[in-house]
Order: structure tokens, then C-alpha cells, then sequence
């Protein structure tokens, strides 16, 4: 038992030395400083309760504890003495509720780290290396919008097929059932993500097939009859908006790119214009629908090199062959070459800007009598990623130049064609 010291003024705390033996040094009413052999000093609270000597120590030592706050202390451990509660016995139902709540917050952090927004950010951050920049936002966009809100806090191990089928119910009650359809497909590329993460042992969604209503097919808006399409290029010729809009429905035409490149169009990306054998449109593998660490090749006509030619007065101050109207520093909207199409009369059940390529397709085909293969790979419509990297898009190079050089003349047959 510590031997008790009675202190004559407060500086016998900061002053008690050790001795062989514990010892106390009382403050009074139960609170007293503990100095061991070994030179720590701690605070105690002595008490008597239901007939029982009891102590409970004031954690944090001292002088980590200061005088002023053990007895403070000390006073709380009155109150609880004065309302019938043993100190002890209240100190550890705080330690098992403090210690609840903290396993609580374990847990609750180990939910989110493991919640489907943030495998699926994690998912869609590897697969964008992959994507263009206008693909992976819409990818992250459709996520956000229709699933993140619904099942995005709910942890990926917790997921059964009726907690993915709702959110999807609700796309496609208000009519987006191809959209219900692609986010179904994102899912289980987010799962089969999670099941090689080590997250979750398989993927909850794929009882989810048949599950949704068939959507139906469709295809962009476009021109395939030969005489529509000459219509559609003296319309072109005839319209009246700005000579850089003018010029982007026709270079869309003769090169048939998606809409995104064609707007984004750098001047640095054309070379050898002045060798119309060779002059082509390199498009940077990081822009493709699907990313390729290769440039896209698009072959000349002599027509579009004219187009460029006529266009470089005015556009070529600017990085960008076909800029915004409103600044140089950014490309045309991608709703210009649309706004144009409805100008000119033609609705979105008759042409879009993505329906070129379906145009070109068609009577690349159908009329000029090219192989699928060699118009699939004008396209850009190769084998996706490492696969696609791997085949040699020169493979039909000559046949394409010589695609695009007859496509652009009988573009031009069709405009002379009065019907």
C-alpha cells in the first residue's frame, strides 16, 4: 500500500521525488498523486462504494494531467457517487460504447472503400485509358446520373440481381430501354472488375439476362439513295451559314469520320497536301472511339485537300481546322453541323451527322462495289485495344486511298445529277 504524503502547497506535485516504495500524495476528498519507484506519477481517485474500497485512476499522468483537471475529474466521479453509479463500473460502459461506435466507424469506412461508386470509379479510371475523352465521359456521365443516386453507397459484396434490376426498371419505365440495356453491361464489367480486384467471387448481374425488355433496334438517321444524296450535297453547296460550317458537312462527307473527330480537327494532324497521292488526315490513336496507341489514317481525295486549301484564310490562325465561332481556342459545338442539317430541312428522321458514315457505308458497298473489310477499316471499325494495336491497318491502305479518291468523284457525279 503506497504511503500517503499530505502536501503543504501545490508545487509538492511537480517536486515529488521517487522512493524505493509507491507512495501518495494527497490532494484531499479522494484525489491523490501516485509516485512510483521509477519516477511516473499518475492521479487516483479513492472512493467507498456499497461498502467496498475502491480506486479508479485519472488517465494521462501526470503533468500531462494537470492539477485543475483531475480535480475536475474528480468532481465528475463525485456526481456519479452522489447519483448511485459506481465510477468504475460507468468509466467501462464508456469504454465498451466508445469502443462500439469506433468498430461502428471501422466498419462504415470499410463500406465505403468497397461501395459500388467507388469500384466503379475505380473501374471506369482504368478502362478510360482506353476510351476517348468524349466516350468516357459519357460512360461516367450515364453511371452518375442513373445508378451512383440509387445502389452507389451499397457495398459491392452486398449486391443480389433485384438490387442492380431497380435502378435499371426505373431507365427504362421512362422509355430508355437500349440505355437500361448498356448500363446493364456496364455493371457487369464493373462486377467482373470487383471479382478480379479479389472483392467478390462472381457477378451478381449476370442473372439479370432476359431480365429487361428487348430494346428496339434502330440505326442513325441516313441518306442511302443515291438521288438523296445528291440532293443533300446542293444543299450543302446552297447554304447560306457560315463557310466554315459549309465546309465541315462537306469534309464530313468526303472523309466520313465520326463527328467528334471532325470537329476536332487540328491542322498539325493533315499532312503532305501538296502530294495528293500520298496527303492524308492522321488522327491521333488517343482520340478514337476506342483509344489505339496508333494514328488513325484517313487517305485524301484531291476534293478535300481543295476544302482545306479554301479554308486555311480563315480558319488557320487557329489550332483547330473548324474552331468555335465564339473562340478560336476551342473547336466547333458539337451541335453545329446538326443545327445546320435541321436548317437545311432535313429532320432527325432523315439524316444526322453521324448518319454519313452509315451513308458512305452503304454505297461505298452497295454502288462503288468495295470489299466490307476494307470499308470496316476506313471506318475505324477494327478489332478493339491490344487486338486492334496488333493488326496492321496498312493492310488495305491502297484500297482505301483509291475508296476514298473514287468516293469523293462519284460524291461529285451526284451533285451534277439534277433529278
Amino acid at each position: 500500500m503506497p504511503r500517503l504524503v499530505e502536501p503543504k502547497a501545490p508545487l509538492v506535485y511537480a517536486n515529488a521525488q521517487p522512493k524505493a516504495k509507491a507512495y501518495l500524495v494527497n490532494d484531499g476528498r479522494g484525489l491523490a498523486l501516485q509516485v512510483d519507484p521509477d519516477g511516473t506519477k499518475r492521479w487516483l481517485f479513492r472512493y467507498s462504494f456499497e461498502g467496498q474500497q475502491k480506486k479508479i485512476g485519472i488517465k494521462g499522468g501526470y503533468p500531462g494531467v494537470s492539477l485543475k483537471t483531475a480535480r475536475e475529474e474528480a468532481d465528475r466521479f463525485r456526481v456519479m457517487l452522489a447519483n448511485g453509479k459506481d465510477p468504475k463500473v460507468v468509466r467501462k460502459a464508456d469504454g465498451d460504447e466508445v469502443a462500439r461506435e469506433q468498430e461502428e466507424q471501422r466498419r462504415e469506412e470499410e463500406r465505403k472503400s468497397t461501395s459500388f461508386e467507388k469500384v466503379a470509379r475505380e473501374w471506369h479510371q482504368k478502362e478510360s485509358e482506353h476510351l476517348a475523352n468524349s466516350s468516357s465521359e459519357a460512360v461516367i456521365r450515364r453511371l452518375a446520373k442513373d445508378l451512383f443516386p440509387f445502389i452507389g453507397a451499397k457495398p459491392i459484396t452486398e449486391f443480389t440481381p433485384p438490387d442492380i434490376l431497380q435502378p435499371l426498371r426505373l431507365v427504362e419505365a421512362r422509355g430508355s430501354t437500349e440505355t437500361a440495356h448498356r448500363l446493364l453491361g456496364m455493371c457487369g464489367q464493373i462486377f467482373r472488375f470487383a471479382v478480379a480486384s479479389g472483392l467478390i467471387q462472381s457477378d451478381p448481374s449476370r442473372d439479370l439476362r432476359g431480365a429487361l425488355s428487348r430494346p428496339v433496334e434502330g440505326h442513325f438517321a441516313a441518306l442511302t439513295n443515291p438521288k438523296d444524296v445528291g440532293g443533300l450535297l446542293r444543299a450543302i453547296d446552297d447554304y447560306r451559314g457560315s463557310p466554315e460550317t459549309r465546309t465541315a458537312l462537306i469534309f464530313g462527307v468526303l472523309t466520313f469520320v465520326r463527328p467528334g473527330n471532325l470537329r476536332e480537327a487540328k491542322w498539325c494532324e493533315f499532312h503532305n497536301l501538296d502530294q495528293p497521292e500520298i496527303a492524308e488526315w492522321r488522327i491521333p490513336g488517343g482520340k478514337l472511339k476506342v483509344r489505339s496507341r496508333k494514328d488513325f489514317v484517313v487517305p485524301l481525295a484531291p476534293q478535300a485537300i481543295r476544302l482545306l486549301e479554301t479554308l486555311r484564310p480563315l480558319t488557320g490562325q487557329s489550332q483547330f481546322v473548324f474552331p468555335s465561332a465564339r473562340s478560336k481556342n476551342r473547336p466547333m459545338s458539337n451541335m453545329a453541323v446538326l443545327a445546320a442539317l435541321r436548317r437545311m430541312g432535313y429532320t432527325s428522321s432523315e439524316m444526322t451527322g453521324h448518319g454519313v458514315r452509315a451513308m458512305a457505308r452503304t454505297i461505298c458497298h452497295e454502288v462503288l462495289r468495295f470489299a466490307p473489310e476494307v470499308i470496316e477499316e476506313q471506318l475505324a471499325h477494327g478489332k478493339a485495344g491490344a487486338l486492334r494495336d496488333a493488326y496492321d491497318r496498312t493492310t488495305h491502305m491502297p484500297e482505301r486511298r483509291r475508296l476514298m479518291k473514287e468516293w469523293a468523284n462519284y460524291l461529285d457525279k451526284l451533285r451534277l445529277e439534277v433529278q
